[in-house]
């Protein structure tokens, strides 16, 4: 933390501001907290948020819609934000539902593009349950895009990720990307 405050008071003066001013003095230290807090996934594995694991026969998809996420893009340190939704299908295991979003919000928490976070959402998802198949979709607004460079604010950007072997042929990566779009 001390160096990330020392860091951002550089940074204050190289864009001409005063790190004493009475409306700055205390911004290192709060950079540095929130910087702690944005970036507490770094080193961590999203599959280790799903810890709640239970056995289950159910072969139906098991859908979590519109769960809320923020991360910080790699390229500007600026925010992207957006929804989630996740489906897996269950083969004899299933997880807490708070749980994916926990991993979701793991994932989120470290310096991220979100073709890699789409990804890394349904790895962990595959490797802690062992499904027939998962499929992750984000929607996202990137402030690096609508704050400056091409300044288009309300511009959106959709990944989907799809995992796994879906055996029994009732469900494929398609249907199941299909149940996540579906108008509840």
């Amino acid at each position: 933390q001390p160096r990330i405050e020392h860091i951002i008071a550089d940074l204050l003066e190289a864009i001409g501001e005063s790190p004493t001013r009475q409306g700055l003095r205390d911004t290192p230290q709060r950079v540095a907290r929130m910087y702690g807090e944005l970036f507490s996934g770094v080193g961590l594995d999203p599959k280790d948020a799903i810890d709640a694991v239970f056995d289950e026969e159910s072969a139906d998809p098991v859908i979590l819609r519109n769960v809320s996420f923020y991360s910080v893009c790699e390229h500007h340190l600026l925010p992207f934000f957006g929804s989630a939704s996740l489906a897996y299908v269950p083969n004899g295991r299933i997880a807490g539902i708070s749980k994916l979003a926990r991993s979701l919000d793991l994932a989120c928490r470290r310096p991220q593009v979100q073709e890699r976070l789409t990804g890394q959402v349904a790895d962990a998802i595959l490797t802690a349950l062992t499904p027939q198949g998962v499929a992750v979709e984000l929607e996202a607004e990137h402030l690096c895009m609508a704050m400056r460079g091409i300044q288009k604010q309300g511009a959106r950007v959709v990944t989907t990720a799809v995992r796994g072997e879906f055996p029994d042929g009732r469900w494929d990566g398609n249907s199941l990307l299909a149940l996540l779009r579906r108008d509840s």
